[in-house]
Order: C-alpha cells, then structure tokens, then sequence
C-alpha cells in the first residue's frame, strides 16, 4: 500500500506543481464566482457563496484585480488557485485575474485552476493559456460522460493537465472506468477525500454518508475508495501520477501554513503570533459591541459612523495616558474596536479611561473576516 507523506497524505510519483506550493501554504485561494453549469449532490460551496456572483480572495470579498493583488501581497503568495462555482462561467473575468496576477508577480507566479468540462471549449481554453495559466483541473462529472472529450482539447495546450474528484464510497466503479479513460491523457489524478458540508446542495446525510467521527467532517470509507483506486492504478500499471488528499492536510496543514504566511502580512507591530498562525492582541470594547450573542449581526447592523466618533477620542485618551507611539494602537473601523498589545491593556485596566470599556485579550484569525477563536475580558 502507498505510504503516507509528511502532509498526511498519499501520492504514488510527485505532487501537482500546485499541490507543492498548497501543502506549504503558498497560494492565493481566489473564488471567482460562485456561478457554475452544475449541481453536485456533494458541493462544498457554502449558501452565501454558491450560485451567487461575488469573487473572494482568501477570505475577503474582493471587487477588482487590485483587491486580488493586494491580498496576494498579504501573504506573500507565491502562486493562486482559482476555483468557484465554474471560473469559466465568467472567463473575461478570470482572464483578467490571471494577467493582472502573471503582470505583478512574475510568471514564475504559479497559477492552478479547477473548472468543470462543461464550459471548456476551445474558445475557452485558448484564452485561459494566453492568459497565462500554468496547470488546469477538471473536476468530471460521475454521471455522465457527455463533456469528457473536451480534455482532449485541452491537450493540444502545453500546460499541465490533471482530473480532481471526490472518493465517494460506492463509486470505485465509476472511477477505475475514469482512470482507464483519462491514463493516457493527463497528467495526474488528484483524489480528495469527502467531506460533509454544511450547506444546502451537499445530499451526502441525506444519502446515508456517516462522518468518520463525531469531531469530524470527513465521510467514513472515503479514504479506503481512494486506496482502492490508487491499487487499481498500480495494478495496471498506468503511468499516472495519483495524489490522494485527505481531510487532515487540507486543515492540517494546507490552512493551517496559509495562516502563518497571512499572519505575517496581517500583524500589528503589536501582536503576537501563535503557532498555527493566530494573532494575539488586546482589544478594546464599546459595551454595546463587546463579543458575544449576535456580536456579528451587532455589528453590521451599527452605525458605523456615529460609533467610530465615539471611539477615536477614547483612542486618543488612551494613547496619551498609556504613552503610546501611532503604530502601538490601532482604531479597526471594521470591527469597530481599538486594537494594542496584550501588555497594553493589561496596564490600562486599572486606569480611569478604561471605566465603561470592555477589555479582552483575544485570538483571532489573521483573514479579512477576523473569525474569534478565543475572547478573554479582563
């Protein structure tokens, strides 16, 4: 049986170019759009996203390629995979993204997209290579082998071509018929373990798929189709690169490296660092917005306005009693709070201007979004 690899997962020969740099975290995740010709019972898409027209970078809602070149910045990206939905259901789009990224990076700046094979027409095609993309992946569809000539065109590309599908349990005979059609005309099969997703399109519980744990949202049995396919490739003996991806390097360890390589562009001079890349800081709260029940809904629902001239003269008082220089404190007017190190607010605990105030040591994502982990007052 093939070995497990120091990601926590399994590859009979190399990993994809874009599979190296992911592992490390080193590429961009840019969603174009949430569009897409298909409905898979096992979407992982979440509501708010698929369907719907909206490009992420990472975890901010961007709006143009300056958006998607500034977080790429961010985290020092060495290279971007492009996914949705079906990037090419908005192709001009894509296009514009990859150029712009290939103009500002390099074309070292290694770029991975994942499409289906229904929008992949020569027309299609063509552009995305002019555009510059360096490795393709189609995700097949299970049920039906109407688009599945469209590899052949394009292999008339000199890019890196794989297939990327999901180990669902009950399938092996679909995907060794898969692997006898697509041995000789690409370059690797990437296999990803299946995971439960909480959104509406995903029918895997009601389907009857069980997760491996209760901790888990990886589905039981997932992992040994993915063995078994990998054996029938060897036993074949097919010149294919095989890459089974489980859950485990996916949050183990492809986030987990992309979080670290984020923190260092997201950080204040103040924060502190963890291990899994999460930002350490001391944080300062209107009563009124402190984290707790509805705190998201809270905020998006305040004046923002009217609460951010309320903040920026307690700032200021702080500042002056805690003798702070400019980069020591920080006003975020998206969470509508006043940010400093953890030493900072412990020492402003005991002072006058910090009566009224709500003050917590928290550690947070370093992504647009901020997600809280843990929330400490003091």
């Amino acid at each position: 049986m093939v070995q497990i690899n120091d990601y926590y997962s399994y590859n009979r020969g190399d990993l994809p170019k874009g599979c190296q740099m992911c592992v490390k975290g080193e590429k961009l995740v840019l969603f174009v759009t949430g569009a897409c010709p298909r409905k898979c019972y096992f979407c992982p898409v979440s509501d708010q996203k698929y369907g719907a027209d909206v490009s992420y970078a990472n975890e901010k809602k961007v709006f143009s390629s300056k958006d998607v070149i500034a977080e790429a910045k961010l985290m020092s990206a060495k290279g971007a995979g492009i996914t949705g939905g079906d990037p090419l259901a908005k192709i001009d789009r894509t296009v514009r993204y990859i150029k712009k990224l290939k103009e500002e990076f390099g074309s070292g700046f290694h770029i991975h997209l994942y499409t289906s094979l229904n929008l992949a027409s020569e027309s299609n095609l063509q552009k995305l290579f002019q555009a510059g993309l360096d490795e393709i992946r189609f995700h097949l569809d299970f049920e039906s082998k109407q688009f599945y000539k469209n590899i052949l065109r394009a292999s008339k590309f000199p890019w890196s071509i794989g297939i990327e599908v999901p180990c669902i349990p009950g399938k092996e005979k679909v995907l060794k018929k898969i692997v006898d059609y697509i041995q000789d005309k690409v370059e690797f099969l990437n296999l990803n373990e299946l995971e439960i997703a909480d959104n509406e399109l995903s029918k895997l519980s009601e389907m009857g798929f069980k997760t491996k744990s209760k901790f888990s949202y990886a589905i039981d049995g997932s992992l040994k189709c993915g063995f078994d396919i990998i054996e029938y490739v060897e036993d074949k003996d097919y010149n294919l690169k095989v890459h089974l991806c489980s859950a485990k390097l996916k949050d183990g360890v492809q986030l987990a490296n992309r979080l670290i390589n984020e923190s260092k562009g997201a950080k204040k001079k103040f924060d502190l660092v963890d291990d899994e890349g999460m930002l350490i800081r001391g944080a300062i709260y209107l009563k009124e917005l402190a984290p707790g029940f509805s705190y998201r809904e809270n905020i998006e629902k305040a004046n923002k306005e009217e609460l951010l001239l309320k903040l920026e003269p307690i700032l200021e008082k702080i500042k002056s009693k805690l003798k702070l220089k400019d980069d020591e404190i920080f006003l975020d007017e998206k969470k509508l709070r006043i940010l400093l190190s953890k030493k900072s607010l412990k020492k402003l605990k005991t002072k006058e201007v910090a009566k009224g105030l709500k003050l917590a040591i928290v550690t947070e994502y370093p992504t647009d979004d901020q997600l809280e982990m843990e929330v400490e007052f003091i």
